[in-house]
């Protein structure tokens, strides 16, 4: 039977589990598939829609407008890129995708502000930054509370990565992937894995998401309305010492059929603060796995994968 496997991918409530009994199967989708989808997360979905209906409007918006807030000046970080700019790693053809950043608002002076930029909003919408301010902290408050999960899986205290992501630099991600021809490659983002921590996503009940699985084949990821389809990212894998993986997952076109159709996503990029030193767990090493990676702060790995996936240029 195709893709049978998947039934193993769980769907987990965060409501109705205990949390020890939700730690242990959340951290295991992890450590199997590098992947989890979770439902009763919290999350305020009378603001996710509204969330959803100013990102139709401000993609909605003629290009040059948009090109008005361009984030190449910042390195990708905040702000408008454009339709075709970004590239996965290692691939030879640009994402067929256009997007915007939202970041953490930092107090005026703050230590951090060096490898955080302000954000940028476009005066055209004017909830657009109230809307996206408030989900950016709801992405925020539900994240913390899945790596609560995490560290217990691990064994370590509860609220251990609370002070790790505190004034992290996490990044919520509109994403639009506009209408394409019948006759258009078949792959709208290229394979890739993700830089940070772990990675929440809503919207990928729009279908085209994918993960490469330990043999090698591509299954579909296709969490119910309104639920999180969360990864693990390369920071998490390296803490983890390669414990709980960093998967390939890529966005496929769906059928020539629907291929007029746009495709909607919310990623939320959740990141460490960027002093915080990357070193594996002691938990994560023993004899049969020693540490894979040196240590090196989160700032200096974000820069380093910026500068292969082409968001900012090497220095």
């Amino acid at each position: 039977m195709p893709h049978a496997i998947l039934e193993q991918v769980p769907l987990l409530s965060m409501a109705e589990l205990p949390k020890a009994d939700f730690a242990q199967a959340f951290g295991s989708s992890f450590q199997t598939f590098g992947f989890a989808m979770v439902r009763d997360h919290g999350m305020d979905q009378g603001l996710v829609n509204e969330g959803w209906a100013i990102a139709r409007q401000f993609f909605a918006m003629p290009v040059a407008a948009k090109r008005r807030y361009d984030a190449s000046g910042n390195g990708g970080q905040r702000g408008y890129t454009a339709f075709g700019v970004e590239i996965a790693k290692g691939a030879s053809e640009n994402d067929l995708k256009e997007f915007w950043h939202v970041g953490r608002d930092l107090e005026p002076g703050d230590p951090l502000a060096g490898t955080m930029p302000p954000n940028i909003w476009p005066d055209e919408i004017p909830e657009f930054r109230f809307i996206f301010s408030r989900l950016y902290r709801e992405f925020d408050r539900v994240g913390a509370e899945l790596l609560s999960a995490i560290a217990l899986y691990v064994g370590l205290p509860e609220r251990w990565f609370d002070s790790a992501i505190k004034d992290g630099n996490s990044i919520l991600r509109l994403l639009h992937y506009p209408p394409v021809s019948p006759e258009a490659p078949g792959i709208r983002a290229g394979a890739h894995e993700d830089i940070n921590l772990i990675t929440l996503l809503l919207g990928a009940e729009e279908g085209g998401l994918e993960l490469r699985d330990r043999q090698g084949d591509w299954l579909p990821v296709v969490p119910p309305p309104g639920a999180l389809a969360i990864n693990v990212g390369d920071m998490l894998q390296r803490l983890t010492n390669h414990r709980l993986p960093s998967t390939s997952h890529r966005v496929v076109n769906p059928p020539p059929e629907r291929r007029g159709r746009s495709r909607y996503s919310m990623p939320f990029f959740l990141h460490l603060r960027p002093d915080f030193i990357i070193d594996a767990l002691p938990q994560c090493v023993d004899a049969d796995h020693p540490r894979r990676d040196p240590p090196i702060s989160a700032h200096d790995y974000l820069t380093e994968r910026l500068i292969e996936i082409g968001l900012i240029k090497k220095g």
